[in-house]
């Protein structure tokens, strides 16, 4: 029996949607050669990860193999495939293999963090493909959201896995490649392996819908509106843009395109090609001279982004631009699980203003990039894997696809993130577990989830924070009265007093009474301060505020 076997590990976007980050190796144990597959973000959230811009998966164990990684494979340009990229790259140092798209995407990340944007190179279609050690892959092509998107074929020595990334059954997609059956039926007659699966609309039951059956009813609702028209979809479904853009310039409006990663799609989808004959857009500058009611804005921030075009209308202006009574704001997009607070916040402000909100609950003005459950049930009569693993999933989504699979005949399994699975026999098998987590983006610093620091910070933002300095001279004695500096907690409590003031007295009583040996011990005399800083708080407002004692000392 052969020594060598084929691994699948997933670091990120297994019991999770976003952040993907998906290893496969081939050789003998714990000498095997790597490749990876994905590597993305997910969005940090205030009541989570307060002051975090961005999550990455946690590296550690491919950081600590580099030497065995071959190269890098991205199946399409969405942020929570290739996010993390740039940030994970001087870590890696392996060349990045991507279709023309998504590599120009790619660049530009790279370029930004300041590494050389040639690491990055372009790969062709299947059937072209390319050797990485004792894989070769090459990247078929998957209707999606996003153009180019790709499911890749990996063929090793123990046989063919097909990892299809994010897809949909989409014979017209408008911008990109339509699904093609027959294509996949040709890949699928020599056997596969493993079938690595999107698993994200597996409880959708009704078969997905294509792209065009929008633009109808997009170009109807805007020829019918008043105002101004306004509308806010991902940048990356460029396919979406541009349906939006078309149904603006039918209905006679002229259009503009607010929010850089906007404007960055449209331009890297044009200059790769994908995009041609996209409506001739005005600046917001131009939109001025404009009337209200012959003007398209096509805005960033579907998902309540703060910062985004979206979020900068529903407060106010952006760009000079602002909507009023009797406009008309389309989201053209479905809500990310989580997001909901955030959009459900604009759509009340754009209400306050008057302006009409049309969202994707009808289902006329959004389809899914995703493959809903006879999509999926389709893809396996396709391919007839010995295999299947579900991924892109949070854990109930995975569960179910396996189940799905497994009712087929399809030896299936749950894979997590951390499971290294040995997909070398009959049946997938669990052969090692790895700890993963969470890195963050925290201004221009990484760090681990675990390493205290954002939870450091929920606890002050639940808490308040108190600073009690203190001042002890030559001899150990206090000189002075002890100080508290307060944030985020109320001036008086239940005494009526003001709380810095009772909290002073009570420290400086404690001072009073303290003994030679504690005056003497920093750790202890900042112990001690502390405790009787949160009982004073406690007793007077109910809570005990986070502290932070300085002790100096007069030598």
């Amino acid at each position: 029996m052969s020594s060598e076997r084929l691994i699948y590990l997933p670091l990120g976007g297994a019991g999770e949607i976003g952040m993907n980050a998906y290893v496969y190796g081939y050789g003998p144990q714990g000498r095997e050669r790597l490749v990876l597959v994905d590597l993305g973000v997910t969005f940090p959230d205030m009541d989570t990860t307060p002051g975090v811009d961005l999550i990455m998966p946690d590296m550690t164990w491919l950081k600590d193999r580099a030497d065995r990684l071959e190269g890098i494979f991205i199946t399409h340009g969405h942020e929570d495939h290739i996010g993390a990229i740039a940030h994970m790259y001087a870590h890696l140092k392996v060349p990045v293999y991507a279709r023309a798209f998504t590599a120009n995407l790619a660049r530009r990340k790279m370029e930004e963090a300041g590494h050389d944007p040639a690491n990055v190179h372009t790969v062709q279609a299947w059937p072209e493909v390319t050797k990485l050690g004792p894989f070769t892959i090459g990247v078929a092509p998957m209707s999606h959201s996003i153009p180019e998107s790709g499911g890749l074929v990996i063929d090793s020595p123990a046989g063919r896995v097909v990892h299809t990334g994010d897809f949909k059954l989409d014979p017209n997609p408008l911008v990109g490649e339509p699904f093609d059956p027959e294509m996949w039926s040709e890949i699928a007659k020599d056997g596969v392996q493993a079938l690595v699966c999107d698993s994200t609309n597996v409880f959708s039951q009704h078969p997905g819908r294509s792209e065009a059956e929008l633009p109808e009813e997009i170009t109807k609702l805007f020829s019918e509106a008043k105002g101004l028209v306004a509308a806010t979809t991902f940048a990356s479904n460029v396919a979406r843009v541009k349906t939006l853009a078309e149904a603006g310039v039918k209905a006679g409006r002229s259009v503009v395109l607010l929010g850089r990663a906007m404007r960055r799609m449209i331009e890297a989808a044009v200059e790769t090609g994908v995009l041609v004959d996209f409506p001739k857009t005005i600046s917001p500058e131009d939109a001025g001279n404009v009337p209200r009611d012959n003007l398209m804005l096509i805005t960033t921030g579907s998902q309540g982004e703060r910062r985004a075009a979206t979020a900068q209308l529903a407060r106010g202006k952006y760009r000079g631009l602002e909507l009023k009574e009797g406009d008309l704001f389309l989201f053209s997009s479905k809500t990310i699980p989580g997001n909901e607070k955030g959009v459900i916040r604009i759509i009340n402000q754009f209400s306050e203003m008057g302006v009409d909100v049309v969202d994707d609950s009808s289902g006329l003005y959004h389809v899914s990039g995703h493959a809903n459950r006879p999509d999926l049930e389709e893809i396996h009569r396709l391919l007839k894997p010995k295999m299947l693993i579900p991924m892109h999933g949070e854990h109930r989504h995975l569960r179910q696809h396996a189940r799905l699979g497994e009712e087929k005949g399809i030896a299936s399994a749950v894979v997590v993130n951390g499971m290294m699975m040995d997909l070398t026999g009959d049946a997938p098998k669990v052969t090692e577990w790895i700890e993963t987590g969470r890195t963050y983006l925290d201004g221009t610093v990484k760090y681990g989830a675990m390493d205290g620091i954002v939870r450091d910070r929920i606890r002050m933002a639940l808490n308040g924070h108190v600073v009690v300095t203190v001042i002890l001279d030559e001899e150990d004695e206090p000189l002075g009265e002890p100080w508290c500096d307060v944030k985020g907690l109320p001036e008086t409590g239940s005494s009526k007093a003001a709380l810095v003031d009772v909290m002073e007295e009570d420290l400086n009583q404690f001072l009073m009474r303290a003994g030679a040996k504690t005056l003497r011990d920093d750790d202890k005399l900042e112990q001690e301060l502390r405790r009787i800083a949160r009982q004073s708080a406690f007793s007077e407002i109910g809570k005990k505020p986070e502290v932070t004692v300085v002790v100096s000392r007069m030598r």
